[in-house]
């Protein structure tokens, strides 16, 4: 597995400390990020997922902890939009250049708005993708969240 991914790459050009956490992955996993928390023997609050969704038809990006659900509502009011959905998995793929399972916010292909699940902050470190299915990167929170130039909101089901 390659440690060094668009991901990677884009954190270390912004000088953003972080560690490298290889797993393995599940590609059957009822829950990728639940997988992912259970195999890095960390709770789910702090591993992170990030999903695409579609805000007012425009993509977005979200990230928040993998034992919660995405609020379609609370994401749209967060960004100032009407109405959010997901994004099909081939367009997120097209988009972010990454494969589902392997999505990370850092060193998508095109920079879209990103909301970051405020109680994330609350952790005192949290993994999110590393732009591969099995890779996690381990950074703070609030570093990530200042990286992605994140709206920090309560999107959480």
């Amino acid at each position: 597995m390659a440690k060094t991914t668009r991901a990677t790459t884009a954190l270390g050009k912004l000088g953003i400390a972080f560690t490298i956490h290889s797993y393995d992955y599940d590609p059957d996993a009822d829950s990728i990020g639940l997988q992912a928390a259970e195999a890095l023997g960390e709770p789910p609050s702090r591993v992170l997922k990030t999903l695409m969704a579609e805000l007012d038809g425009k993509p977005v990006c979200v990230v928040l902890p993998s034992d919660h659900e995405l609020s379609m509502k609370k994401l749209a009011a967060a960004l100032g939009g009407k109405s959010a959905t997901m994004m099909k998995p081939a367009d997120a793929e097209r988009l972010t250049g990454y494969h589902v399972g392997g999505i990370s916010p850092f060193g998508q292909k095109k920079h879209v708005p990103t909301a970051f699940e405020r109680a994330a902050l609350t952790e005192p470190y949290v993994f999110i993708n590393g732009g591969q299915r099995g890779l996690q990167i381990r950074l703070d929170p609030d570093t990530a969240a200042r990286a992605l130039k994140a709206v920090c909101a309560e999107v959480i089901a």
